[in-house]
């Protein structure tokens, strides 16, 4: 009788220490959110308080020295010396690696005190945590240097068609451009838009081609494609609908179809690689490359890989530009140091160094530099004037930008052209 009283009280200590740990869990989560909303309404100075002598855990790629040492020895520097705040670089080959440890994370209820305090991140990796329900915030506009970013511009505004709704900061940014050699060709010459493009491709036949997706370049070029010949960018910011896109996209492929047998080597092959497609532009086989770069193409030139003549342009239609962005998990054990980090890195004079190829890397700039006066629209109009004609001006790139279409559209683009463009005959 003894032991099954004795059995009975260890079931009995067994279900009271589950539901324990349950409503413990539930509590934790409770008091994260509340924990959450308390920082989100604090003041600015309330967020300083809290952040210092924090460490900030920051996952990115990590497989760029000049990056590597910029957020070492500038940010790091700064955040310690302004604000006591410890930043330690975690480098990934892969954005999925923080995605995973935080969704991981969260289907092992460590609700509290993760491993990854702020990512760098975008597209896919960033929709995938958001529709997790993973990602803390809105935060991003809550930061006082976010009064240089044009959160009304959709290239700013949504991540891949995802609205960001505050949940991801900008970083820096990134847009199709063409270049050609000015020595070749005259800007008077050039094609503003596809369907001048057409003209001149069959004009000079076998002096064009484009990277074959899912090159990331070619992919932007089919993309820039579609939104010309489907009426704009704005008709396919919805969830992917099968019908519509067959229809639409038809005419992208009836189009390079068309200019198909004017192109380099007749159409009959592609160049894999936007590398490839430079390696023909310099080689003079054809006449126009890609560049994703907003710094410009001064470096390539110096280093030799683009001719001196070499000029970047856009599309006065436009051209797709996205941003990349850091987004701070639900879990993160230090959010208030890492909002003092993702504001940090809006300042202007830290975006106009990260620019500079000279003192950064020559990323493009995430904040809109119409919104700045004094030193710093200074500092910007400089970078102008040093980079002259081998960048394309930043509000010009601001002007023409396009968001990136909605993540489902890519992969039935990139099909689509496979079966009927590359396997087309």
């Amino acid at each position: 009788m003894k032991y099954k009283r004795s059995v009975a009280g260890i079931i009995l200590l067994c279900i009271v220490s589950l539901i324990t740990a349950a409503c413990s869990g539930k509590h934790s989560g409770d008091q994260g959110k509340v924990a959450d909303e308390s920082l989100l309404s604090s003041s600015w100075d309330q967020v300083l308080a809290e952040a210092k002598g924090q460490t900030v855990n920051w996952y990115m790629w990590g497989g760029s020295d000049a990056i590597n040492e910029f957020v070492d020895t500038k940010y790091g520097t700064l955040l310690k010396e302004q604000y006591n705040i410890t930043l330690r670089r975690v480098p990934i080959s892969d954005t999925a690696e923080a995605v995973n440890k935080v969704l991981n994370e969260k289907q092992a209820g460590k609700n509290e005190g993760g491993s990854v305090d702020l990512i760098w991140i975008n597209g896919e990796n960033f929709a995938t945590l958001k529709q997790a329900d993973a990602l803390f915030g809105p935060f991003a506009t809550k930061l006082p240097n976010a009064k240089y970013v044009d959160y009304d511009n959709p290239a700013v505004a949504k991540d891949f068609g995802l609205e960001t709704e505050g949940y991801e900061s900008v970083w820096g940014s990134a847009q199709f451009q063409f270049v050609y050699d000015s020595k070749r060709i005259q800007p008077d010459e050039l094609p503003h838009n596809y369907q001048e493009l057409k003209s001149w491709v069959k004009k000079h036949p076998g002096r064009f081609t484009y990277a074959a997706p899912p090159d990331f370049t070619g992919t932007r070029f089919v993309k820039q494609l579609f939104y010309e010949l489907s009426g704009g960018y704005e008709k396919w910011s919805k969830p992917f609908n099968q019908q519509e896109f067959n229809t639409e996209a038809s005419k992208a492929w009836d189009y390079l179809n068309e200019i198909k047998p004017s192109l380099w080597r007749d159409g009959e092959t592609y160049p894999k690689t936007v590398a490839e497609l430079t390696t023909l532009f310099n080689n003079n086989e054809v006449d126009f490359a890609f560049k994703q770069d907003i710094g410009g193409i001064a470096t390539e030139i110096g280093k030799g890989k683009l001719p001196k003549t070499a000029r970047p342009y856009l599309f006065d239609s436009g051209t797709i530009g996205d941003h990349h962005n850091v987004a701070i998990p639900y879990n993160a054990a230090h959010k208030a140091a890492a909002m003092v980090v993702a504001n940090l890195i809006l300042d202007p004079k830290l975006q106009h160094e990260k620019a500079d190829p000279t003192k950064g890397w020559g990323d493009g700039i995430g904040i809109d530099p119409s919104r700045l006066d004094g030193e710093n629209k200074k500092l910007f109009d400089e970078l102008k004037s040093k980079t002259r004609e081998t960048a394309v001006s930043a509000d010009e790139l601001l002007k023409h930008k396009l968001p990136d279409i909605q993540a489902a559209y890519t992969p039935a683009l990139e099909e689509g052209w496979k079966n009927h463009v590359l396997f087309q005959k």
